[in-house]
């Protein structure tokens, strides 16, 4: 059956506060990005919950929906169509730009959110998100230009082992290579592109300026020669560092020029005057300063990965996953992008993907000591196929980092597969940048992806055991989960077989005690979260903070009143501790309806072997325990 991609939009918007809540819908490879007016609006859970969201994480004024590579895309644009926009462009008709579409409060909410939002935000992080922006729209453009040209080198190493032969192989082969080729030849085109539309400049003024360091015609002759060491200035040189530079440069310039020329003539003066100017600063000073800059660059890394090599491919495989947390990773793209333009392949790609073989390795560190918690294990059984294709964050955010030890074992795992890829002699590299896990092999330079298996499998295995001697957390295993469930009222508890209805009193839905109510108020009988709350409010689910489903159902056949005589204080989603109001239920009217106010406390999707001990007799709201699981 065909994935409905804007139903999954629709829900996701239901979840967000709709669309007047939304600034701008984009993606990336594995998430849909959606930046709001107001983060209080987001029911996380909610989201959660959403057949085909794998995770939901929180950034600044962003929300990042996890659902897996290919969906991302289709669901963006499926928002951004309904919205009546372009992916990444903003929503005009939303949040600020319509007043009349938010109250007093969401405007208050919305302007706390943007004070806290900007306390946050270092400028360190601005630029970092600044460049993640310019090179996740291109990495699908990587990965396929990529893989493409991976299977013209296999054809390519076929021909020269004259296990095939021909002229169309030979023409297979070009065209393989001529794929690879056109696109890391005009990607400065494409950056520059893309940095002026985040830099508030005019997109094609910096697909101009990212061009120029191809210094097309000037060669032999022409040549323009490199004021720091007076040779001839080479095509490429500074490549992506100098066109980020130069654009970020240019867009200044722009909106400067901008101030003071007339409107009638802007678009004449404004754009000669920035490439006159940009033309003269990009090639005379910063590609000679962007070049010296990225030759060492990749000179000290390569000398890291060489002179360190096991300890220091330890180092980064272990950290690797750290630094996404913290956004630090996207400066790496420009640096992997330096090393193919220098060296034909980036070194540290396959080093660093050993995090996410790590995070795998964990997974089955945990079916092996979780097999009977069945919520971990359709978790793991939901995150791990993609997590071997090289997309980790559903395991990350999913299941590892939820858990804590878990993470830390995986991240130690990830750094055993680095040690042995830094330990080997050589070099193993990735010709473009792509995914990690299997989906890299392909990528790998010069045939070397034996080595990067033997990673691999290192790091799935050091995750592994490290998980399943050291990384299980106290009561996640299933059997030996302990819980005290507190009473939800004043009142006498009684067996279940005192309830006058045999849904309750047969525990067809499960093990649990009644309490027959002396008081209006309802309490969390244990720290978690309200899961769900009908609108009737007549019963609630609650998951405890150790993963135990409790329904507590008020009286009989109460769902007849639709909500009268019941006043709620939380709702679906929240957090509750143990002891905190929930609601309150009249009980004289209940009563003069006609309706029973014996409250069963159930016990939802116990496995079998679990033992429960009821107390019963008089009890106290949230401090008297009824059930010991």
């Amino acid at each position: 059956m065909a994935t409905d991609y804007a139903s999954i939009g629709d829900k996701i918007y239901e979840k967000i506060g709709g669309i007047s809540n939304v600034k701008k819908v984009y993606y990336c490879m594995t998430r849909v990005r959606v930046q709001l007016h107001n983060l209080d609006k987001v029911d996380d859970n909610a989201i959660k919950a959403v057949d085909g969201v794998l995770g939901l994480v929180r950034d600044a004024d962003t929300i990042q929906v996890i659902v897996g590579p290919g969906k991302s895309v289709k669901i963006a644009e499926a928002m951004a169509k309904k919205a009546g926009v372009k992916t990444g462009e903003e929503i005009k008709q939303s949040g600020l730009n319509n007043p009349d579409e938010l109250d007093v409060k969401s405007l208050a909410a919305k302007t706390k959110a943007d004070i806290k939002s900007k306390q946050k935000q270092s400028k360190a992080k601005a630029a970092l998100k600044i460049i993640s922006a310019v090179f996740i729209p291109l990495i699908p453009g990587m990965v396929g230009a990529g893989l493409i040209a991976g299977i013209g080198s296999v054809l390519s190493n076929m021909i020269t082992g004259h296990q095939i032969s021909g002229e169309p192989w030979m023409t297979i082969v070009m065209l393989t290579s001529l794929v690879q080729k056109s696109f890391f030849a005009y990607l400065v085109i494409f950056c520059g592109i893309n940095a002026a539309k985040e830099f508030g400049g005019t997109p094609v003024i910096g697909g101009i300026v990212g061009s120029l360091t191809l210094l097309t015609g000037l060669s032999g002759d022409n040549a323009i020669t490199n004021i720091f060491d007076g040779k001839p200035l080479q095509a490429g040189y500074g490549g992506i560092i100098a066109v980020l530079v130069a654009v970020w440069l240019s867009s200044l310039l722009e909106k400067f020029c901008r101030k003071w020329v007339p409107d009638a003539v802007d678009i004449i003066i404004t754009p000669t005057i920035v490439l006159l100017v940009m033309t003269g600063v990009q090639i005379l000073l910063i590609m000679p300063l962007a070049g010296t800059v990225s030759y060492w660059l990749v000179f000290v890394i390569n000398w890291v990965l060489n002179v360190g090599g096991a300890f220091s491919g330890f180092v980064l495989g272990a950290t690797f996953l750290p630094m996404v947390m913290l956004g630090l990773h996207q400066i790496l793209t420009p640096i992997h992008l330096e090393m193919i333009s220098s060296l034909g392949f980036t070194p540290l790609l396959p080093v660093l993907a050993m995090a996410g073989a790590g995070q795998v390795g964990a997974a089955f560190g945990l079916i092996i000591r979780c097999k009977k918690n069945k919520e971990l294990m359709n978790l793991i059984k939901g995150a791990l196929p993609v997590g071997i294709l090289g997309i980790g964050e559903p395991l990350i955010y999913g299941v590892t980092l939820p858990l804590g030890r878990p993470f830390i074992t995986a991240c130690l795992g990830g750094g055993i597969g680095g040690a042995v890829i830094g330990g080997m002699p050589g070099m193993i590299g990735s010709t473009a940048i792509g995914p990690s896990g299997v989906a890299l092999i392909p990528l790998i330079a010069d045939g070397r992806w034996l080595g990067y298996i033997a990673g691999l499998l290192s790091a799935y295995l050091g995750g592994m055991l490290l998980t399943a001697f050291f990384g299980i957390p106290k009561d996640i295993k299933g059997v030996k989960t302990s819980e005290t469930i507190y009473s939800v009222a004043d009142g006498e508890v009684v067996d279940l077989q005192n309830v006058p209805d045999k849904t309750f009193s047969e525990k067809i839905m499960g093990e649990g005690v009644a309490v027959k109510l002396n008081d209006r108020k309802i309490v969390a009988p244990a720290d978690g979260v309200i899961t769900s709350f009908l609108d009737s409010y007549h019963a609630f689910t609650l998951t405890t903070d150790k993963g135990i489903n409790i329904l507590v159902h008020i009286g009989i056949d109460t769902v007849k009143l639709a909500g009268e005589g019941f006043k709620p204080f939380v709702k679906q989603g929240d957090k509750v501790k143990k002891g905190q109001t929930v609601l309150e239920v009249n009980l004289d009217f209940l009563r003069e309806k006609g309706f029973d106010t014996i409250t069963p406390i159930i016990l939802l999707d116990l496995e079998k072997d679990v033992k429960v001990k009821e107390h019963l007799g008089d009890a106290k709201a949230g401090k008297t325990p009824v059930i010991n699981i």
